[in-house]
């Protein structure tokens, strides 16, 4: 293919992934036409709010999520990243999904921004893996039997400053920022695309369809990312 890019060539390079790699897999989005904030109110299942008045029916919410993932398999496109990744020790990837497609497929994700599915946290004793099946092993915190929530930033939780940061350093240092599969209309996870063009990185967007953001990337890829992934990079 002539267009081909040549990840070698650049020192840094950075993978920010969205929603639209994901629903490729047919993983349920959460915005848009059909997604799951049009069929639920977030009030009821997805905030601290929902979760301290009802968090049995909350975390019941969260494994027909986890149930519906494990339905879905990973793609082409994420097995080239896990294949471009090993390839190239500098690429690193970033994504807003919560899902954990990229790792099912061995992508190694550099900063989950809005958590994830398969982790469990508690408010005192912290964060615990639970990616066993869709239900979670436990619902209780074995050290002091408080409720464990999901490891997600819900509606109204302040992002992870830590994770934010790490994701901020590694995209201002990129010299190839490539969007695949996002909206740009998420925030603040969406104030990183503007900032890799601010740092000079050079910009590619892969979206079936145009975003808010189309117009600050030199190249863009009407394609789904099954099929760029796998055909335009080495």
């Amino acid at each position: 293919m002539t267009n081909t890019i040549k990840l070698a060539e650049f020192s840094s390079v950075v993978f920010f992934v969205g929603a639209g790699m994901s629903a490729e897999s047919g993983v349920p989005t959460y915005r848009g036409a059909g997604g799951i904030w049009t069929q639920y109110r977030y009030q009821d299942f997805a905030c601290q709010r929902a979760f301290d008045a009802d968090p049995q029916g909350v975390l019941d919410f969260h494994e027909v999520r986890r149930e519906a993932v494990l339905t879905c398999k990973p793609h082409a496109g994420h097995y080239a990243l896990a294949k471009l990744q090993a390839a190239h020790p500098r690429l690193h990837v970033i994504t807003q999904n919560i899902d954990g497609m990229l790792q099912r497929a061995g992508v190694h994700v550099d900063a989950e921004l809005h958590g994830s599915l398969w982790r469990m946290r508690c408010a005192k004793h912290g964060i615990r893996e639970d990616a066993a099946t869709g239900q979670f092993s436990t619902r209780r915190c074995p050290d002091c039997d408080a409720w464990l929530r999901p490891d997600i930033t819900w509606f109204e939780d302040a992002v992870n400053e830590d994770v934010f940061t790490k994701a901020g350093e590694l995209i201002a240092t990129a010299e190839l920022f490539i969007s695949v599969g996002t909206s740009a209309a998420v925030y603040p996870a969406a104030n990183f695309i503007p900032l890799a063009r601010r740092a000079g990185a050079r910009m590619i967007e892969i979206n079936p369809e145009r975003t808010e953001a189309s117009t600050l990337f030199e190249r863009c890829y009407a394609l789904p990312a099954s099929e760029a992934l796998t055909t335009l990079f080495v």
